[in-house]
């Protein structure tokens, strides 16, 4: 690997402060350092899916998916914004020496109004509003979103507000502080709010060993303590956690505080332990034990049971857990399987026959193959397929891949130029499209059909309430419509599935690229 180390970060005001200051602090210690602004996930591509790395942090998995492409050696974030499980292959570094842990609060005139029955409060954040409802149960709390000098602006310009609540160590740090501003020392902060941590794939020793440097132990320990204690809480669900440690270094103590509120912030359930330093990794298992034991599982669930979530979309596919958290917050997912797959069973004299040329057009047809044979009965001399994921699929388990394409018709348009055999064997579904076969057969070439799968159309109802649906092929599509209206927006995975689509939806919205995660991208930027 390259001697210069290149910092990833993305390229909001506190973020390149944040990429700046470690640089500057690598650069002191004789290192060459240089910055990496990171761009959408829309146009960077994986040879893995997003779920099955691990890869879910909303404001961190630009940075993962740069690190794992080899982009940057070193991603810096807030440590409060990245997840408690980092991706497969990715290690936290370093923690640098922690700032403000509060919350302050930036008010429009004075403080008076925290005594007065009416008043409104701005934050995007469930923990910050649980907590403000439970210390002013009569006031009301707004959304706001944005970087944190959007955010300044929106509470300098919106007059019906009386102020709004941002993490003290994002203001200061950029000197953005205003004089009308307070740290609300009674509330309890998001677990490692005020820390800088830095990311590195675990094979990069070098940048591992350089980011080594810069880490501080004692904000290292707290911030551990912190993030194992949401971790044992969150269950796979958004609470209103807070969670606080320090330590007394003269006592050999770390003292800490957490609590859990429900999002209506009429219900809080707090804990606290002090701890010697060197039994300190006890600390978060037997708080959040503590907090389950006195209800804080019925609090999520009841929580979850009235979701806030304003806008509703439906995914015709079962989506993995590490998928559905990739949505933003205010969007509410439900998924069902709209198409259901049977492999059929494919006579051994296909196999015997020593095919040279096999185009499979999806995954469903590579294990339908690999239901019937072993991947050493699997010898195919040239391999052509359609789609990214298909052929890791296939290259995993039985070949090299000669070419692929990105849909059916643009490969059949590449093997009508450049293949010089006089057959092809196709392996494919009862629902498939008949662009391939035509453009071949045209071409003179002969087509074998073998029909590896069966798809059956399932759909179900969709709720009145939902307002958009991710499509993953022409044939969810044709599913879909036996059972609902196309009166929704419709997110399609790629160009094929967006031509059925067209044909009923008068909104139709394509992903950049023809992966889950970018459908899920799509709806998010959507709804911004």
């Amino acid at each position: 690997m390259s001697n210069i180390i290149k910092i990833g970060t993305r390229e909001s005001e506190l973020a390149l402060w944040q990429a700046n200051s470690v640089k500057r602090q690598l650069e002191e210690l004789g290192y060459e350092i240089v910055l990496v602004p990171i761009k959408s996930t829309g146009d960077i591509v994986l040879d893995k899916p997003l779920y099955e790395l691990g890869i879910t942090g909303i404001f961190t998995r630009n940075l993962d998916i740069a690190l794992l492409n080899n982009d940057i050696d070193i991603a810096v974030h807030s440590l409060k914004d990245v997840p408690t499980v980092l991706p497969k292959g990715i290690v936290q570094a370093a923690v640098l020496k922690r700032g403000n842990h509060n919350d302050m609060l930036v008010y429009r005139d004075n403080e008076e109004f925290t005594s007065q029955k009416n008043a409104t409060i701005a934050t995007g954040s469930l923990r910050r509003k649980a907590q403000w409802l439970h210390r002013y149960p009569t006031h009301t709390v707004v959304g706001l979103r944005g970087n944190v000098n959007t955010r300044l602006q929106k509470v300098e310009e919106n007059e019906d507000w009386n102020g709004a609540i941002f993490a003290a160590a994002g203001l200061n740090r950029i000197k953005l502080t205003p004089e009308t501003s307070v740290n609300l020392n009674w509330m309890i902060p998001a677990p490692a709010q005020g820390a800088i941590m830095i990311a590195a794939l675990a094979e990069n020793t070098y940048a591992i060993e350089a980011s080594a440097k810069l880490n501080n132990e004692i904000t290292e320990l707290c911030t551990t303590i912190e993030r194992d204690f949401l971790h044992a809480l969150e269950g796979g669900c958004t609470a209103p956690i807070g969670a606080y440690a320090y330590v007394k270094e003269e006592e050999d103590e770390v003292h800490f505080k957490g609590a859990l509120f429900s999002r209506d912030g009429k219900q809080k359930i707090e804990v606290s332990k002090i701890s010697k330093i060197s039994e300190a990794h006890n600390i978060a298992r037997y708080c959040a034990g503590t907090i389950i034991q006195k209800g804080g599982k019925k609090i999520m669930l009841d929580d979850l049971g009235h979701d806030p979530k304003k806008v509703a979309v439906f995914s015709t596919k079962k989506l993995s857990e590490s998928q559905t958290k990739l949505f933003n917050d205010d969007i509410a997912i439900e998924d069902s399987d709209f198409i259901t797959t049977r492999h059929n069973r494919i006579p051994n004299k296909i196999i015997r026959n020593e095919i040279e040329n096999v185009v499979i057009t999806s995954k469903n047809s590579v294990e339908a193959l690999l239901t019937n044979f072993s991947s050493d009965e699997l010898q195919f001399k040239n391999i052509y397929c359609v789609g990214r994921r298909t052929k890791a699929l296939i290259e995993r388990r039985i070949g090299k891949v000669k070419h692929a394409e990105k849909n059916a018709k643009k490969l059949a348009e590449y093997l009508s130029t450049n293949f010089e055999g006089e057959s092809l064997t196709f392996f494919c579904g009862d629902l498939r499209r008949d662009e391939l076969p035509t453009i071949m057969k045209s071409s003179g070439v002969e087509v074998v059909e073998v029909e590896a799968y069966q798809a059956t159309f399932s759909a179900e109802k969709i709720d009145d309430k939902v307002e958009g649906v991710l499509f993953y092929s022409p044939s969810t599509v044709q599913s879909y419509l036996q059972e609902n209206e196309a009166n929704r927006v419709a997110f399609c995975i790629g160009e094929t599935t967006a031509s059925e689509a067209k044909k009923h939806f008068s909104e139709v919205k394509i992903a950049k690229v023809p992966t889950v995660e970018s459908v899920i991208e799509l709806v998010n930027m959507h709804y911004v």
